[in-house]
C-alpha cells in the first residue's frame, strides 16, 4: 500500500509537518513485499539464461541497437531499473562480475530465491531479523561444506585448468570450438601471472582485440601486443626481425613555446634558413633514435612528416598516436621503458621481440609484436564471421580468464553443474535439525533456496526439474559428493570425471553476495520516496501525490 505522507502524528488537534507534499511512503509488510516482488522479478529476468543451454535475451536500446547475449551480469547492466530494491540485485551481478567474472547469474537467481523463501517465513510469522541471522548461520555452514568439497591444482595441471575455462564458455556446442577457445584462455592467463607476487593474475593484462571475419579457429594468442595503427609512413618497413623496441612519450616534431613568440622574416633567404634550422633538429633527433640501436618507435604523440622520411630513410618502423593504454602493454611485453627524452638512451631501456609487423587483415592494419621474451603482457585475437559473433565470443573468453585466473590464485576447485549445490542443500537439512528456535526455520528455507541451481539448469536444458532433484539426491546420499546434471546427455553422472568443475571461490563468492543482498532488502521495512519538484506556477500534484 502507497500513501501520501504530509504529517507523522498531532499536537492539540494541530498536524505537525515532517515530510514534502508528495512525499510516497510504503510500511511494514507492504514495503517488504514491494521490495521482494520487485528483486525476484529482476533475478526471473535472467533465470533462464543459466547454464551452457540457457536462452538469450535480445535488448534494444532507444536508438534501435540491437544486443543479443546470454550474459546474466551485461543483461542486468544493460537494463533501465528504477525500482530501488531491483538495483540491489544488480549490484549482487556487479560484485560477482567484477570480484571472479563468473557465476553472476548463479548470484542473482540464488538471492532471487532467498527472498522467495523469507516470504514464506514471513507467513508463517518469522521475524525479518530472525531471517537474517538463520540466512547468515547457513551461510557460514555452506563455506564450511564447500571447502570440504575442494580439491587442490597447481598451475602444471594444464588438465585441470582446461577444463575450468571450457566450463566456463558457455554457448558452444562444438566441443573443437571450445576446447580452442579455452586452450587459449589458459596460455594467456599462464603467460601474464606473476609468480614473484605468490602466482597473482591480473586479467587486464591480456588484451582482448577483435576481428570480423575468418573463423573461431583463426583466434590465436598473440606472446606480446596488436595495437590498432598503421605505420607512421608507407615508406617505412612493413616487417622488421630481431626488433629493438624504443617506447616515446613526447613528439617526434618541434615543441611549440609555452608562451607566445613572433620571428619576422623578410627575405626568401631568412625562410630558408629558418626552415633548415628546424629540419637540422628533427634530423638530429632522429640521428640520436638511430645511434640508440633502435629499430621500431611506438610514440605517444605525433611524429612530423620531416622525421617520418629520416625514420623512414634510416630503416625504422614507427608508429604514432599510440594509446597509453597501449605503451603501458608494450612496456610489460618487450620490458621497454617509456621515455620522455631522447638523450642519453641506454641500451636498458629498449625492449625486445623476435617481429614487429604491420599486418592487413580484412580492410584492417594492425600492428603485431611478436614473440617477445617472457612478456608479462600478451594480445589475444578473437576471429568470427560477424560482429555479434566476436562479441559474444569476448563476453565468454572473458569469463573463461577470469575463471582460470582465479583458479591458479587460488588453487582450488569443485565439480559444476550443481554437484556443489545439492551437497550444500543435503548438509544444511542435516544441520537445521541441530538448532533450537526459529533460526532453524531460515536454515531450512536456505537449504531449500540452493536448489534453484540444479533445478534452474535442468529447466534451461529441457529436462524435468523434479526427476533431476530426486536422482541427484540420491546419488549425494550415496556418497558421489561431485555427482552433477549432464545436461547433453540428461542424465546425473560425476562431474568430476566429466570435467565439469569450477573455482572454489566462485561458488562463496555467489552465495555470499546474494545472501548479503537478500539480507539488506530483507531489513528493509520503510520505503519513503521524495516527491516531485512542481515548476512555479504549475498546479498542485493529484490526490496520488503526482
Amino acid at each position: 500500500m502507497r500513501r501520501e505522507v504530509s504529517s507523522a502524528g498531532q499536537m492539540g488537534g494541530v498536524p505537525v509537518l515532517i515530510l514534502k507534499e508528495g512525499t510516497q511512503r510504503s510500511k511494514g509488510r507492504d514495503a517488504q513485499s514491494a521490495n521482494i516482488t520487485a528483486a525476484r522479478a529482476v533475478a526471473a529476468a535472467v533465470k533462464t539464461t543459466l547454464g551452457p543451454k540457457g536462452m538469450d535475451k535480445m535488448l534494444v536500446n532507444s536508438l534501435g541497437d540491437v544486443i543479443i547475449t546470454g550474459d546474466g551480469a551485461y543483461i542486468l547492466k544493460e537494463m533501465d531499473i528504477e525500482h530501488p530494491a531491483a538495483k540491489m540485485i544488480v549490484e549482487v551481478a556487479k560484485t560477482q562480475d567484477e570480484e571472479i567474472g563468473d557465476g553472476t547469474t548463479t548470484a542473482v537467481v540464488l538471492a532471487g530465491e532467498l527472498l522467495a523463501k523469507a516470504e514464506e517465513l514471513f507467513d508463517m510469522g518469522v521475524h525479518p531479523t530472525i531471517i537474517v541471522k538463520g540466512y547468515r548461520i547457513a551461510v557460514d555452514k555452506s563455506k564450511e561444506i564447500l571447502e570440504s568439497l575442494a580439491k587442490h591444482v597447481s598451475p602444471e595441471q594444464e588438465d585441470i585448468l582446461m577444463n575450468i575455462a571450457t566450463t566456463a564458455i558457455k554457448g558452444r556446442e562444438d566441443h573443437s570450438m571450445k576446447t580452442r577457445l579455452a586452450k587459449i584462455a589458459v596460455e594467456a592467463v599462464k603467460a601474464v601471472t606473476d609468480v614473484s607476487d605468490g602466482r597473482k593474475v591480473d586479467p587486464d593484462e591480456i588484451k582482448i582485440e577483435k576481428l570480423e571475419g575468418g573463423s573461431v579457429e583463426d583466434s590465436e594468442l598473440i606472446l606480446g601486443v596488436v595495437i590498432d595503427k598503421e605505420r607512421a609512413s608507407i615508406n617505412m618497413p612493413r616487417i622488421i626481425e630481431d626488433a629493438r623496441i624504443l617506447l616515446l612519450n613526447r613528439a617526434i616534431e618541434i615543441r611549440k613555446t609555452e608562451t607566445k613568440s613572433r620571428i619576422d622574416i623578410t627575405t626568401p633567404e631568412q625562410m630558408m634558413l629558418f626552415l633548415d634550422q628546424e629540419e637540422d633538429l628533427i634530423r638530429d633527433m632522429v640521428h640520436k633514435i638511430e645511434n640508440s640501436g633502435a629499430n621500431v618507435v611506438f610514440c605517444k604523440k605525433g611524429i612530423d612528416d620531416v622525421a617520418e622520411y629520416y625514420l623512414a630513410k634510416s630503416n625504422i618502423l614507427a608508429v604514432k598516436n599510440v594509446s597509453e593504454k597501449d605503451m603501458e602493454k608494450l612496456s610489460r611485453a618487450t620490458r621497454a621503458k617509456i621515455l620522455t627524452d631522447l638523450e642519453a638512451i641506454s641500451d636498458s631501456d629498449l625492449g625486445g621481440a623476435c617481429i614487429a609487423e604491420e599486418v592487413r587483415i580484412g580492410e584492417k592494419k594492425l600492428i603485431f609484436v611478436r614473440e617477445c621474451s617472457n612478456p608479462k603482457s600478451v594480445t589475444v585475437l578473437l576471429r568470427g564471421g560477424t560482429k555479434h559473433v566476436v562479441e559474444s565470443m569476448e563476453t565468454t573468453f572473458n569469463d573463461a580468464i577470469r575463471v582460470v585466473g582465479t583458479v591458479i590464485e587460488d588453487g582450488r576447485y569443485v565439480a559444476g553443474a550443481g554437484a556443489p549445490e545439492i551437497e550444500v542443500s543435503l548438509g544444511l537439512r542435516k544441520y537445521a535439525a541441530s538448532l533450537k528456535g526459529r533460526e532453524q526455520l531460515a536454515v531450512y528455507k536456505f537449504a531449500e533456496a540452493v536448489d534453484i541451481v540444479p533445478k534452474a539448469l535442468a529447466e534451461n536444458s529441457g529436462l524435468s526439474s523434479i526427476d533431476m532433484l530426486v536422482e541427484l539426491r540420491g546419488q549425494h546420499e550415496r556418497g558421489v559428493k561431485d555427482a552433477g546434471i549432464d545436461i547433453y546427455a540428461g542424465k546425473v553422472v560425476d562431474m568430476a570425471r566429466t570435467g565439469i568443475i569450477e573455482p572454489l571461490r566462485v561458488k562463496i563468492q555467489a552465495i555470499d553476495s546474494a545472501t548479503e543482498a537478500a539480507s539488506m532488502i530483507l531489513r528493509i521495512d520503510d520505503v519513503i520516496s521524495a516527491g516531485r519538484e512542481r515548476m512555479p506556477g504549475a498546479p498542485p500534484p493529484g490526490p496520488g501525490g503526482y
